[in-house]
């Protein structure tokens, strides 16, 4: 029968490879992020937990969206091709080539990556593990594609179906190591209140240390340090920050916080030896969950006094 409904047939091929290399890549930000988590790279463990966090997370977002998507278009594409046509037109068929071209050179510049990565110092299992699952994903990709292009699947539907159970198993189990990996919602937004207390303890101690600089002396209360403009306050629903002169150069700002700074600092799955020796660069700001007070002694800068 001929085909009518070319237009139609090949934005639904297109938005189907689309949505496969959405969650393709997906899937690998999320595996990626766990082994990084699993492993962590002591020489940059805050910024590496801080990144791969961010990576899990967007990555099960992408699959929540495109993956199902990429399920319904590939259903819908497929029971097309039978009914009306049984095979590629030749349209969608350069499609698929090109997009499997584009799609597979994309994700060769992963494995680059990956294998840079490797060269720089990243950790043996670490890149054993990325460039694994890399194959796996790839290669399963490819070949699914490389046989629907051949008109396989078309007169083996039960091994379709069969091929898109073990997808979504796989998609499934990575979206459950994703959630068991990633901070819950409420975890990120008391961890960003926790991050956002300590820079504005951070931005009360410059300025008091200038205000010393300037008068020798403490200001007696944290007002006298935001003159026309608003003094910084913690987050909803925790104690107030506090100043507490000690003597003539010693004071504390102390803040209440949701989570110790190893767990901030990624540290939280480390070994007691990796977190006593790898630190946050702010490491004199390092806390406890619950009140913690941070002393400073004010010094005199020389070049004001000059």
């Amino acid at each position: 029968m001929e085909n009518t409904n070319t237009a139609r047939n090949f934005a639904l091929q297109l938005g189907s490879l689309v949505a496969l290399y959405a969650s393709l890549s997906a899937i690998l930000m999320v595996i990626f992020g766990a082994i990084s988590l699993f492993y962590p790279n002591p020489q940059s463990m805050y910024y590496e937990y801080q990144s791969a966090q961010s990576a899990i997370r967007f990555g099960i977002a992408i699959l929540i969206v495109f993956f199902p998507t990429y399920i319904v278009l590939t259903r819908f594409v497929n029971v097309i091709r039978r009914k009306e046509t049984g095979t590629y037109l030749t349209l969608t068929k350069w499609l698929v080539y090109l997009s499997l071209l584009v799609g597979g050179s994309i994700l060769l510049g992963d494995v680059v990556s990956i294998v840079h990565a490797f060269l720089n110092g990243e950790l043996t299992i670490r890149f054993a593990l990325k460039a694994a699952a890399m194959f796996v994903v790839i290669v399963g990709a490819f070949f699914y594609y490389l046989k629907d292009a051949q008109g396989y699947w078309l007169s083996h539907e039960k091994e379709s179906k069969l091929y898109a159970l073990l997808t979504t198993v796989l998609v499934c189990v990575t979206l459950f190591v994703g959630f068991s990996q990633s901070d819950t919602p409420s975890e990120v937004r008391e961890l960003g209140a926790d991050e956002k207390q300590t820079q504005d303890l951070m931005d009360m101690e410059r300025r008091i240390t200038d205000h010393y600089n300037l008068k020798s002396a403490l200001p007696s209360t944290t007002k006298e340090l935001y003159i026309g403009m608003e003094e910084p306050t913690a987050p909803e629903g925790r104690s107030a920050y506090k100043y507490l002169i000690i003597d003539a150069d010693t004071y504390q700002l102390c803040a209440t916080y949701t989570f110790s700074s190893d767990r901030v600092n990624g540290n939280s799955s480390a070994t007691p030896a990796v977190s006593e020796a790898i630190k946050n660069p702010y490491n004199t700001w390092d806390h406890t969950s619950g009140k913690t007070c941070f002393e400073r002694t004010v010094k005199i800068d020389p070049m004001l006094k000059i």
